[in-house]
């Protein structure tokens, strides 16, 4: 017979609590509150059907093909059907707002940031003596060896190892400072010469260098920044006030002691 532990809403708030999570909780409540407050005010309204439409898309995405598999989710989940469909709503009005705020915004926000969006495919090794990143820099460019070989004996990581320090496209911000300079100003494919960091000393090959075409997706990702920027700018301005239990977050007056 299985042993049965019973967990109650209290002890999950506790745990909660205990595990730092109650303040980015109570941040994501008060930005629902904000979104559908900004909803009101613009007069955007979601419909069953487009509810119906997204959630069988998440469905989909979760490959919850059959009505029990999708009931074993929401159990799991600990969600009802009006609480999952209550998500999906949310999430369209999410959406609804940010292309109210922001759609309009898309280009000129593209055109001022260009450079930003794009984008470079690197692979890289980190190596901690300096001399013998050179001392490999200067094997590749006479072609001496290759940079398959050089990733095959001194990345340490066997996954990173064996896609040869594969980085995927990255843009500017998602590099060091001092390294996104050097790759946007390569010409690929190309081998930089060896960058010091606090982490180590970068040997990094440019495949590729590619210009930012405004897509649906890159718009997309555009309004979901400046959605977020905004968010977070409301949020700052505003006072949260909760109604937690606090009699538990009382300090330890002999563990506060300093020594």
């Amino acid at each position: 017979m299985s042993q049965i532990i019973n967990i109650s809403t209290a002890d999950i708030i506790h745990s909660l609590k205990l595990s730092s999570q109650v303040p980015g909780l109570i941040e994501a409540i008060a930005s629902q509150k904000i979104i559908q407050e900004a909803a009101q005010k613009a007069q955007i309204t979601v419909t069953p059907g487009e509810v119906q439409q997204e959630g069988d898309n998440l469905r989909l995405a979760k490959k919850l093909v059959k009505a029990q598999d999708t009931l074993t989710w929401l159990e799991k989940h600990h969600l009802s059907v009006n609480e999952f469909e209550e998500s999906v709503y949310n999430k369209i009005l999410a959406q609804k707002v940010a292309n109210h705020l922001f759609a309009s915004q898309v280009e000129q926000c593209f055109y001022q940031h260009q450079l930003d969006y794009v984008a470079a495919i690197t692979y890289e090794i980190i190596f901690d003596d300096k001399d013998l990143a050179l001392e490999m820099f200067y094997a590749l460019e006479e072609g001496e060896t290759s940079f398959p070989e050089i990733a095959r004996l001194y990345i340490l990581d066997p996954e990173l190892r064996s896609t040869y320090g594969y980085q995927g496209r990255r843009h500017r911000k998602d590099f060091r400072p001092e390294i996104a300079a050097a790759v946007f100003a390569a010409s690929p494919p190309q081998i930089i010469k060896p960058i010091g960091t606090a982490k180590g000393v970068y040997l990094i090959w440019v495949e590729e260098i590619t210009q930012p075409q405004l897509d649906e997706s890159l718009r997309e990702k555009i309004i979901t920044e400046l959605f977020n920027s905004w968010l977070k700018q409301q949020l700052d301005c505003i006072e949260i006030i909760t109604h937690l239990d606090s009699n538990s977050l009382q300090p330890d007056k002999e563990l506060l002691k300093l020594s």
